[in-house]
């Protein structure tokens, strides 16, 4: 098997745009979901719609998309899905994931709620957080 191809950098920038529409071939959307999988609104549904999310899986790689559940309870219900997620992007050097302000929207949390659970990720170099999330983790 031929050894992945470690990618420093994505086609969007360092830091995740507020919006995305259109990823290269080795880009991954990183959204919130609900456990269920129903990506209804949000970046849920632009995952589905534009990057392959799949109804009824609400974990994990799916298309070019990633789901972290984080309507089931509060941060520490959300952390082992980001430390699950951050060990996915550890061992796929050949992806380049664009983390969005998961959990910052229908979840209500807030970012200064969210981003501390990211804080492994800044040592990726194949992982776009927020700028928000990137602040709040460098302060």
């Amino acid at each position: 098997m031929e050894e992945n191809k470690r990618i420093t950098g994505g086609s969007l920038g360092r830091f995740t745009p507020e919006r995305i529409s259109k990823l290269a071939q080795n880009e991954v959307f990183v959204f919130g979901s609900n456990l269920q999988g129903f990506h209804g609104g949000g970046a849920a549904r632009a995952a589905r719609n534009l990057f392959g999310a799949i109804w009824g899986q609400g974990v994990g790689l799916q298309g070019q998309s990633y789901a972290i559940p984080t309507m089931q309870g509060g941060t520490d219900t959300i952390r082992p899905y980001v430390d699950e997620f951050i060990q996915f992007a550890e061992s796929r050097p050949d992806l380049y994931f664009y983390v969005t302000r998961i959990g910052c929207g229908i979840a209500g949390f807030v970012d200064e709620d969210i981003a501390p659970l990211f804080k492994d990720a800044l040592a990726l170099d194949n992982v776009a957080l927020p700028k928000t999330f990137y602040d709040i983790l460098t302060e």
